[in-house]
């Protein structure tokens, strides 16, 4: 659920480390960029042609009709979104081969040292606002519009990555990144508390966000992720709101996997909580803050990742059969930032990464994640040891860490992007 913080007063330290962020970038709308020797995106002029462009509307209306599913029940949500009530059974994740058929999952256990309480997600969601509610045996998902999937740069890459060569240094991917990772072990699950705020994201093309990473594999082809957290993507949405999202791939970001339901993979279980819909409500500067509760963890019995959001809302899980690498365990964790730099006007950009603020302005300014734990082999839930910390361009972005009775592991991160040190 989400909580309004109090302020207390803490020690921070830094360690700042190397490393490959694993992350998502968004396509762009119908002309494809280029980039110049300077590093600005450029576009493409287009020359319409019809045969071509009735051809690409008719790929949309077919992509459409499958993946929006019938609805029961269909609500109106005040920023512009159609949220269809549709019957559990028939959701995009039964369309896979390996779940068609199928029945969800029974609950799995809940991580031990994990307090739950009874859910109350009536103020997480707008769409919620209007006191519309999905009835029971059925889960709210987004519709997806011809102008949703008319921003991406094709039909086929609408709600997935475009395609990148991922390498071990992030530096000149145009992601930039303020992360605490921990390996080096075998890990099930990871729970924290993320900040949500509302940052400037500059362009289209561009996106700001706040997650929690569930890795593993090699740094290749085969990298196995599950993200799940808070984004602003204005080409995804069509909006500036920040929304809760998941994420998931199987080979390094290349075919498999997609955001939220836009593809068969993730089974939602829940009629309460809408993947991709916006958050609300949202901390201020110098004003009140409040975080969502975020844990994935496997299984144990059936191998399964579940999401939880708030206290004790299963949303539904990933399907075991849907990995290679983490069929077993994750080898990483990580929590952060994340933002998308064009470079479109020939310099840094200004999207801003968690409140806009750099990590030393601290409470009710700078963003942060609290209560930052995994989970082991035996399904306990422990606080994080041996953190690293990574700030990439830490002149843009950067990251603090502490530790104390009340938030146990948390850190402030974020910044504005371009300013005097971020040229």
């Amino acid at each position: 659920m989400a909580y309004s913080v109090s302020h207390n007063s803490f020690s921070t330290i830094s360690l700042f480390v190397g490393f490959l962020v694993v992350a998502s970038s968004l396509a762009p709308v119908l002309s494809s960029p280029l980039m110049s020797d300077s590093g600005n995106r450029q576009m493409k002029n287009h020359t319409f042609k019809p045969a071509k462009d009735i051809q690409k509307l008719r790929r949309i209306n077919a992509y459409l009709k499958k993946i929006n599913k019938p609805a029961v029940k269909t609500i109106q949500s005040p920023d512009g979104d159609i949220i269809d009530c549709v019957l559990s059974h028939l959701q995009p994740a039964f369309d896979h081969p390996e779940l068609r058929g199928q029945k969800t999952s029974d609950p799995p256990a809940r991580p031990k040292r994990h307090n739950s309480t009874d859910a109350n997600p009536e103020n997480l969601q707008l769409w919620t606002g209007s006191g519309e509610s999905c009835p029971q045996g059925t889960v709210p998902i987004r519709r997806t519009t011809e102008k949703d999937v008319l921003r991406a740069s094709s039909v086929r890459r609408y709600g997935r990555t475009r395609r990148r060569h991922v390498r071990r240094d992030s530096t000149g991917s145009g992601h930039e990144h303020a992360v605490v990772f921990l390996n080096g072990d075998q890990y099930y699950g990871a729970k924290a508390s993320l900040n949500v705020w509302a940052p400037h994201v500059t362009n289209e093309y561009e996106f700001s966000l706040s997650q929690i990473w569930i890795i593993s594999g090699s740094f290749g082809n085969d990298l196995n992720t599950i993200e799940a957290g808070w984004q602003v993507s204005p080409e995804l949405y069509g909006d500036n709101y920040p929304r809760f999202f998941t994420y998931w791939t199987t080979d390094a970001y290349r075919a498999t996997g997609c955001y939220n339901l836009l593809c068969s993979g993730f089974v939602q279980t829940t009629n309460k909580i809408a993947i991709g819909a916006a958050i609300s409500p949202l901390s201020s500067y110098n004003g009140r803050q409040f975080d969502i509760d975020i844990m994935v963890w496997k299984d144990p019995k059936h191998g399964h990742w579940w999401l939880e959001f708030g206290s004790g809302l299963l949303v539904g899980y990933w399907p075991a059969f849907l990995f290679s690498h983490l069929r077993s365990h994750a080898n990483m964790i990580q929590f952060g930032g994340e933002i998308v730099n064009t470079r479109s006007s020939g310099f840094h950009t200004s999207t801003q990464m968690g409140s806009g603020h750099f990590a030393e302005e601290g409470f009710g300014k700078a963003a942060y994640f609290r209560n930052l734990q995994t989970v082991d082999w035996d399904n306990n839930l422990l606080p994080l040891t041996n953190l690293h910390l990574l700030a990439d361009h830490s002149d843009c972005y950067d990251i603090r860490q502490g530790r104390n009775n009340v938030w146990g592991n948390y850190f402030y991160y974020g910044g504005p992007g371009r300013n005097v040190r971020c040229p």
